[in-house]
């Protein structure tokens, strides 16, 4: 009671974040529904549009059908099933809830990941009829994975069984078995009918053998406790703010623990020491800022932050690795490659990153470890990530905002996959640079020509090697040094052990690109020859050297040409079957979008190629031209 009113001060009623999921057609809608109709969460001019999309898209007739609630795209209501994530937020007299509705779908399992990643519980739902299902024990060991230990198995459609008291204990046996295996905490089982209401707000009086809560019961008191101030201090600088000369505040929303003018606090990855002066909000100072708040921050001393730097505790800060050890879970129809480089989105901080091959992939239902080459749609495997430099981290046990990371594609900006970080691997920690007294400026004098790297790329048979033969030839005439690096010959050594899939390929050109740098490190020009079918490849080649060291010549020959060539018989071979994987048959060739040289052997020799790539040398400054 206040001094001053003699009034109770309410309590603030605290929030439960949680997410269903299941099979197709488990009733994930239908339930959430039936809960915010439950919870009086539904005005009346809601309930009405309810009642006309009921009977326009609706398969209940003339009764409500609650699963329209939130199946809100025109594709979900038409199909009658969930694609993307939907958010409701919904309260009752003890307690603040957001649930997101999740697909069931095997294709829509990255949006099921996505409203997973800041649950709290889970609601999993299986069909009396159908049982536990693959996609149920995807969904589970996902949810598992992403650090929610607090789980609902709702036995739905009990109705359409006769409400057998048998079916609900099998299958409540049955998941708690498949359970023991994943780290969930607690599970509590319902038997009810989201379709009916039964066991939903109100006690049912067709399980009277049932004594366990209503589903509302058990998410209004299970313990939600707001762990908001546990941990040590993150938060990763999202925007500097520098409206004048005399003020610099840096902003973005604290992930772990707490923090307060005064505060010791060091910046990751510089590692820079320094104290809180201020924490700047709209009304004034703020006496502190807690886990899951936005802030502003100004220090006592001027230190170089950027955005997707760390502030952290002094005395307890992240880690700060390159390389790491993750379980990775893929999202994308084409599969995960090893070596292929792509973006990881950790924190505030956007890194180039390259997978290993998987050290093991997940088997969802038996929970096996099996071997695997790289990662498929839906697929899950403990993988080993490289990233372009190193940035601040925890594990993601410790801290799921800090350890947490998404994977997008370099090229067509699409979420790929999703990651959780381990821990960093040693040799991340015990490897450093060494320095050497002859540096690539010295050889590049004493060579007198500048390097780069010559990249051949284009189909079989289209005349790479042998443009590139003459154009080394007519080189090293010049006194230029050189080194040609030929597809067919690397493959006799370096890649001796890689076959012609497509991981394999792109394995293949990582090597080649490491070499080709190495040699241009050496003051060296490195002629190329590969097919090199990947844009995302030819990239990463071209991202290992400096700008304007390399020279992607695209050698432009049609299929039919080429295949009229067939100089080895490869296509014909191909053609019948009898070579998989073969680029321009059964495995794509993507074109370069803007090669430095286009090559046209329609319409050139070899000679006359060699001569349009000298001259091209010689423009950019790379060789001299003939006295």
């Amino acid at each position: 009671m206040t001094r001053e009113t003699n009034e109770v001060t309410p309590r603030v009623k605290d929030l439960l974040r949680f997410i269903t999921c299941g099979s197709v057609d488990d009733g994930k809608s239908t339930l959430i529904g039936r809960l915010l109709h439950a919870a009086h969460a539904l005005p009346d001019d809601q309930l009405a549009a309810l009642a006309d999309d009921s009977r326009r898209f609706g398969t209940q007739g003339d009764d409500l059908d609650f699963a329209l609630l939130v199946d809100g795209l025109s594709a979900e209501r038409e199909q009658g099933i969930t694609i993307d994530v939907a958010y409701r937020f919904f309260a009752t007299a003890k307690r603040k809830f957001i649930v997101a509705d999740t697909p069931g779908h095997e294709q829509y399992t990255r949006n099921m990941v996505t409203g997973a990643s800041t649950a709290d519980l889970a609601v999993i739902l299986v069909d009396a009829r159908k049982g536990l299902l693959t996609q149920t024990r995807r969904h589970s060991h996902i949810v598992s994975l992403l650090g929610i230990r607090d789980v609902v198995l709702t036995v739905n459609k009990l109705d359409l069984v006769g409400w057998s008291r048998e079916v609900f204990e099998g299958i409540e046996r049955e998941y708690r078995e498949f359970a023991s295996h994943l780290d969930f905490e607690r599970i509590v089982a319902i038997p009810l009918s989201a379709l009916r209401g039964d066991n939903i707000r109100e006690r049912s009086a067709h399980t009277p053998w049932y004594a366990g809560p209503t589903l509302l019961d058990q998410l209004e008191t299970v313990d939600a406790a707001d762990h908001g101030s546990d941990g040590a201090l993150r938060m990763p600088v999202q925007w500097v703010c520098r409206p004048d000369l005399d003020f610099r505040g840096y902003a973005g929303r604290v992930l772990g623990g707490r923090v307060r003018a005064g505060d010791a606090v060091r910046v990751l990855p510089s590692g820079k020491q320094t104290r809180v002066a201020r924490i700047v909000g709209f009304d004034g100072d703020c006496a502190q800022a807690q886990r899951g708040e936005s802030a502003m921050l100004t220090l006592e001393d001027e230190v170089d932050i950027s955005r997707g730097d760390v502030i952290c505790a002094a005395d307890d800060p992240a880690g700060v690795a390159d390389q790491f050890e993750t379980t990775l879970i893929w999202m994308d129809d084409a599969p995960m490659l090893p070596g292929r480089p792509y973006l990881v989105k950790l924190g505030a901080s956007s890194v180039g990153a390259s997978f290993g091959p998987p050290k093991y992939a997940i088997d969802v239902d038996s929970f096996d470890h099996l071997a695997a080459k790289t990662l498929e749609l839906n697929g899950i495997g403990v993988v080993n990530v490289s990233l372009d430099r190193a940035v601040p981290f925890d594990a993601y046990a410790d801290n799921r905002d800090m350890g947490g990371f998404i994977v997008v594609d370099r090229y067509s900006n699409r979420t790929v996959g999703a990651g959780l970080v381990h821990f960093a691997l040693r040799r991340s920690q015990n490897i450093h640079w060494q320095a050497l007294d002859v540096d690539k400026q010295a050889r590049v004098r004493q060579n007198g020509h500048k390097p780069c790297v010559l990249w051949f790329t284009g189909l079989s048979g289209s005349g790479k090697s042998t443009i590139a033969n003459i154009v080394e030839r007519e080189l090293h005439a010049r006194g230029v040094r050189t080194y040609l690096l030929d597809g067919d010959n690397v493959r006799h050594g370096l890649s001796k052990d890689l076959g012609f899939t497509d991981a394999d390929r792109v394995e293949n050109i990582r090597r080649v690109g490491e070499v080709a740098k190495l040699m241009v490190d050496a003051g060296l020009v490195v002629l190329t020859a590969f097919i090199s079918p990947f844009r995302s490849e030819r990239a990463l080649a071209r991202s290992m050297v400096e700008d304007g060291e390399f020279v992607e010549v695209f050698v432009d020959t049609p299929l039919a040409v080429v295949e009229a060539r067939d100089p080895k018989g490869l296509y014909r071979k191909a053609r019948r079957g009898e070579l998989k994987n073969f680029t321009g048959i059964d495995s794509p060739y993507e074109v370069p979008e803007t090669p430095e040289l286009r090559i046209d052997t329609s319409t050139q020799t070899p000679e006359q190629a060699t001569t349009a790539i000298v001259d091209a040398l010689v423009a950019r400054g790379i060789v001299r031209a003939l006295a």
